[in-house]
């Protein structure tokens, strides 16, 4: 299959070429030529299916161009090493729990089937290939261990100085070996600058092969589909009409989610849920895009005033602005109302939200509010340890670490600062060059 640039759909490549390069030479995203509809059949079985089994369905309808049963098989198999359970919260509310993977994030989803499908495209290449990673949380810590120890390949994660948690910052600055992580003098959409700038810099271009596993690559973004056919797949069988609200910073997950809708997936309608960086919100209810500098709020992995993956949701809407405002709706909560939340949730049900979560779940119950004929699920996107200090403050309890974050909290960081400029960075990239 093809794929094209968002800024310009004459621009078209192969599989390979669009995850290697990551980002289009004119700054636009990759997109697939054509998204394959599945067919009744499978929505008729999905109920039975495994998570490996609609996966392999999935992937195929996708990938089958590209790589033969076999690696398809592999893709999925290396992806979906852990499950995703879907669970009710309250009445038509669904907890889609998506942090049990190693480090406890959406994100490894992406992260695991990144790592793989470059390891299948890079067979023979005999140049490293380094991977710039920009994070607000936790993308750098699910790539960095997603591609841990991958031979021929380094990992370079741009962070911003003090806008992460700790326990996210030591899950990708304690690891070593092929992970490298670099401390921005700035916020994530400085970082995010600093990656795409690489990507278009002829020089850089000329001496060393670069690629990217944020959501801005396919290879990253696209596997997110699958967790939306599994979570149908396990909802009870309702007259109710779906509607998933997905807490958003850099919006690739939603991006993702309206993938699975035009593959077929009967969901009726997304909720864009944000904290104060409200640009997409702003933007569906009836104002003009316009990137702003972030806000720092306590759903800090959210914290995006410029989100890439806008680009995708126009084009997954056919570039028609009407017809994306009609399938997602926005709204947006201050961290008073996101903590109101997560205390509310808990005395009332036991279950604890972090604060990602519980801006997806505001947005849940503010679009039910309006629409009870509708069922809902929200993303969780990350475990309440990720966030132990903010959650342990709000909620007023102690969140047991799950042992694998404990072992990071041990472990000594290795990090380098650099000031938020191009040059520098630059000169850091080309130096790495000529020391190997």
């Amino acid at each position: 299959m093809k794929y094209y640039s968002t800024q310009n759909k004459d621009h078209q490549v192969s599989l390979k070429e669009a995850v290697i390069q990551g980002l289009a030479p004119d700054q636009g995203l990759y997109m697939p030529l054509h998204i394959p509809e599945l067919p009744d059949g499978f929505f008729e079985n999905i109920k039975k299916m495994s998570f490996r089994e609609i996966g392999y369905e999935v992937i195929g309808a996708l990938f089958s161009e590209d790589l033969n049963p076999d690696q398809i098989k592999d893709l999925v198999d290396h992806t979906l090493v852990f499950d995703a359970p879907l669970v009710q919260v309250e009445g038509d509310v669904y907890s889609l729990e998506l942090f049990h993977g190693p480090t406890l994030a959406f994100k490894d989803f992406g992260a695991r089937f990144c790592s793989k499908l470059m390891s299948l495209l890079l067979e023979g290449e005999e140049r490293k290939v380094r991977v710039l990673v920009a994070t607000s949380g936790d993308t750098g810590s699910a790539v960095a261990n997603g591609f841990y120890k991958v031979p021929g390949v380094e990992v370079i994660v741009l962070y911003p100085k003090g806008k992460v948690s700790e326990i996210q910052e030591k899950q990708f600055t304690t690891l070593g070996e092929n992970i490298l992580a670099l401390e921005v003098d700035g916020v994530f959409d400085d970082c995010q600058k600093l990656v795409k700038e690489a990507f278009l810099d002829p020089e850089l271009k000329a001496n060393m092969l670069l690629t990217s596993a944020n959501s801005i690559n396919i290879a990253r973004w696209i596997p997110q589909c699958l967790y939306y056919f599994y979570a149908f797949s396990k909802l009870p069988l309702t007259q109710k009409e779906l509607v998933f609200a997905v807490p958003s910073g850099n919006f690739g997950n939603l991006g993702a989610g309206i993938l699975a809708q035009k593959m077929g997936l009967p969901i009726a309608r997304f909720v864009a849920a944000t904290n104060m960086n409200k640009v997409v919100p702003e933007f569906l209810n009836g104002e003009i895009f316009l990137a702003k500098p972030s806000i720092p709020t306590i759903s800090n992995s959210m914290d995006v005033g410029n989100p890439s993956n806008f680009y995708r949701l126009l084009a997954l809407s056919d570039q028609d602005e009407e017809k994306l405002k009609d399938n997602v709706r926005g709204y947006y909560f201050s961290d008073k109302a996101t903590a109101e939340a997560m205390v509310s949730v808990k005395s009332r049900t036991g279950y604890i939200l972090e604060p990602h979560g519980a801006v997806g779940y505001l947005g849940l119950k503010a679009y039910l509010s309006q629409h009870p004929d509708h069922v809902g699920i929200f993303l969780e996107t990350a475990h309440p340890g990720k966030f132990r200090s903010v959650v342990e403050e709000i909620l007023q309890m102690k969140i047991t670490l799950p042992e694998r974050l404990e072992k990071f909290l041990e472990g000594t960081k290795k990090i380098e600062a650099i000031d938020n400029d191009f040059e520098a960075f630059k000169n850091y990239l080309l130096a790495k060059v000529s020391s190997h």
